[in-house]
């Protein structure tokens, strides 16, 4: 397999994208009118927490159409300085951090250009355009307000004790550690991660991975093996993609689980933060059970209305000042979201899953949040169509 080095120049263009889903909470909120048929069925639902969204400029996660800090990024792992005959990697720096999503990205493009011919189009975009967003709305920053890690004066500064960057830790270390155990860059290589002092919760080397969180490492392992013999197999184009799709979204969805361990760390935030946090997982676990293209263009759209702050105790969407009407959208859809869940008992991920377990289900799937976040005018009659048609396997 040829490894050279993947040009990442692109020209893109975007149009604004917006949702003209009605929808309503308790507490004053509206009801949500004739799309409550639709909601009411449960794959529906724990689709929206992660769809029902539109394209603005409220969350800031690119630079030249790129993540943010790409162009600063090292292209080469032999570029990672060596300490006690290991190449050391400071994943509290975000530079160093986008770093490793470049070097995984860079190291699965050969393999997964043979389905997605544009460097754009393979789809492990989303992760770090997210680790963009988090920067820039002050997630990497440290909580407890005990240092000035992610102030202005150490802006490049990661927080060990955000919540949001340890569960992103567990995506990126624990991917790259395996892919470097895999084979995916020069042989014989060894890693290790920098972990502040006292910082128990994160593995700093791939057998302390496996001896620690044994089933999130070996998910990803199976996904670099898998990537690698991905040319011998003999499917359909469609069925090729969700082959190694679903070892990708395995391997995302077992670090999420692993990432339980960052769950003591949310208490430094308001409970409306908690709750935005808790409905964003959710939402991950979601479009992971549909085996989500996540492009560059597809995962954009995603994070678009993301808040582009923390959340504070006293916000209340959709009537949050300083936030844009998108942002304001996004946080009451999830308000209603979760209200919704409650009515359901908290089981709507499970109902979802068991809907996901096909090609074609995925695909509906898929397809139904193309339709809602490209498609504002997509009528409510063509979605009870769709889903009317998926049925658990």
């Amino acid at each position: 397999m040829n490894r050279e080095h993947v040009n990442w120049t692109l020209v893109m263009s975007t149009s604004s994208i917006s949702s003209h889903l009605k929808v309503g909470a308790p507490d004053g909120i509206p009801p949500c009118g004739p799309f409550c048929s639709v909601m009411l069925h449960s794959r529906v639902v724990c689709l929206l927490l992660a769809c029902v969204v539109s394209l603005s400029n409220s969350a800031v996660f690119q630079e030249n159409n790129l993540p943010l800090k790409w162009a600063q990024t090292t292209s080469q792992v032999s570029d990672i300085p060596i300490e006690n005959g290991k190449r050391t990697v400071d994943p509290w720096n975000f530079v160093e951090l986008m770093s490793l999503y470049r070097l995984v990205i860079d190291s699965a493009a050969p393999y997964m250009q043979t389905l997605w011919l544009n460097a754009t189009d393979i789809p492990m975009w989303g992760p770090p355009l997210q680790l963009g967003w988090f920067y820039t709305s002050g997630r990497l920053a440290d909580p407890t307000g005990n240092s000035n890690c992610g102030l202005k004066v150490n802006s490049m500064c990661v927080s060990a004790q955000s919540w949001w960057a340890c569960v992103n830790y567990f995506g990126i270390a624990l991917s790259f550690m395996s892919a470097v155990q895999q084979g995916m860059f020069t042989d014989n290589v060894q890693v290790q991660m920098q972990v502040p002092e006292g910082e128990g919760d994160y593995c700093v080397t791939y057998a302390d991975c496996v001896a620690r969180y044994p089933e999130a490492i070996s998910k990803w392992d199976a996904f670099f093996q898998a990537l690698k013999s991905l040319s011998e197999l003999d499917l359909p184009e469609t069925e090729k993609k969700d082959y190694i799709l679903g070892f990708y979204w395995e391997a995302q969805t077992a670090s999420n689980l692993a990432s339980s361990v960052c769950n003591y760390r949310s208490s430094h935030y308001s409970s409306v933060e908690q709750m935005f946090a808790t409905t964003w997982m959710n939402a991950g676990h979601c479009v992971s059970a549909s085996r989500y293209e996540s492009s560059l263009p597809k995962a954009s759209m995603f994070l678009a209305p993301m808040p582009s702050r923390l959340l504070r105790e006293d916000d209340s969407a959709p009537n949050i000042d300083d936030l844009s009407a998108e942002e304001n959208h996004i946080l009451k859809t999830f308000s209603w979201l979760n209200y919704m869940d409650k009515i359901f008992g908290g089981r709507l991920r499970a109902m979802w899953n068991r809907a996901m377990c096909s090609v074609t289900t995925r695909e509906n799937g898929k397809q139904m949040l193309e339709d809602l976040l490209l498609n504002p005018s997509f009528p409510a009659s063509s979605l009870l169509n769709i889903v009317s048609g998926m049925r658990d396997c």
